[in-house]
């Protein structure tokens, strides 16, 4: 366990600092929020922190935490008695980090903002289009793997790891820029309604972020 409070660098409409925030909440711990403005220049105290320039970045004791899922890993290990994201079947374990990198590795990555301005670049006016494509195409894939797992969420009837990657994934593609029609990924959107019930869930939402709408 961490000997001082973990600093959560954040924007508020990351997909990936979204579920570490939800993480952290599910968790109860306590974490400094600052903020990362994604669409400025190069923020120089945040390329010390990441090089990568993508957050979001996890400072624990002073050593810098990257990528949602290790956080997220990282917090589980850390602590394990608080409110466990993984389930203790092997098999639902499995299909809990199998939903989840479906998202993280399949379909948000090339929602990044550092893809879609490239594709903008390379054939202008195309980005929306390309991307509502490929979120169509991995939802479509998502929905088929969690109707072989899902309960009330997205396996069984506890909250997992997988739960914690679907809110921001299902906003994305509501998003005007997308404008995906997400009633034909019935079994997702009843999983996203019960989670936006869950009050840990409701306080990760970037609307409720401090940055929020501030870098939009």
């Amino acid at each position: 366990m961490p000997n001082s409070k973990l600093v959560l660098y954040s924007y508020w409409r990351s997909s990936c600092a979204w579920r570490v925030r939800i993480a952290l909440n599910l968790k109860n711990v306590e974490y400094e929020y600052r903020s990362v403005n994604l669409l400025s220049a190069e923020d120089n105290e945040f390329v010390k922190v990441n090089p990568t320039r993508k957050v979001p970045a996890l400072m624990v004791d002073d050593k810098p935490l990257t990528e949602s899922l290790a956080i997220m890993e990282y917090l589980e290990e850390a602590y394990p008695d608080r409110f466990p994201l993984l389930p203790k079947d092997p098999i639902q374990r499995a299909q809990s980090r199998a939903i989840a990198l479906q998202v993280t590795a399949g379909i948000q990555p090339i929602q990044n903002i550092r893809v879609l301005k490239y594709v903008g670049e390379q054939t202008p006016g195309a980005a929306p289009k390309w991307a509502a494509y490929w979120l169509i195409d991995g939802l479509r894939d998502l929905e088929d793997m969690v109707s072989r797992s899902a309960g009330v969420y997205a396996v069984g009837d506890k909250v997992t790891l997988a739960d914690l990657c679907i809110p921001s994934i299902i906003y994305n593609a509501k998003r005007y820029t997308w404008n995906v029609d997400v009633s034909q990924f019935p079994i997702l959107c009843k999983i996203n309604d019960a989670l936006a019930q869950i009050p840990e869930f409701q306080a990760a939402h970037p609307d409720k972020q401090p940055d929020a709408n501030l870098n939009a």
